[in-house]
């Protein structure tokens, strides 16, 4: 949940494109946000303590942007679903153009019918 609503603030789309930001977050480090806290301690982190998640360094600069923009702990800073679509966009085109990263590998769905 955005800060806001932990703190029983306003809350609008902006509030929910925190929570996009955050399932971007983890789709794309593969790990649980706050892990290892308790629901309780998850509310102090992020709606007292604005506790961000980290994003890894080898993350592609325009990808962790888009993440912290959407986790900003302030809601008036966060982009618009409408402007994360262009951007999504946008990084659609340029990795249409990239190889992929591990060519022989399978995909996690094949792994796991194995």
């Amino acid at each position: 949940m955005a800060p806001e609503v932990l703190r029983n603030e306003q809350a609008d789309e902006r509030s929910d494109i925190y929570s996009y930001g955050v399932v971007l977050w983890e789709i794309t480090t593969e790990k649980i946000p706050w892990d290892g806290l308790n629901s309780m301690q998850v509310m102090e982190a992020v709606g007292v303590m604005n506790q961000g998640l980290d994003i890894p360094k080898d993350v592609d600069p325009q990808w962790a942007s888009l993440i912290q923009r959407c986790l900003c702990s302030e809601p008036q800073s966060r982009p618009t679903f409408k402007e994360i679509l262009e951007e999504l966009h946008h990084l659609d085109m340029r990795f249409k153009f990239m190889p992929p990263l591990h060519e022989d590998s399978k995909s996690s769905k094949e792994l796991k019918i194995m």
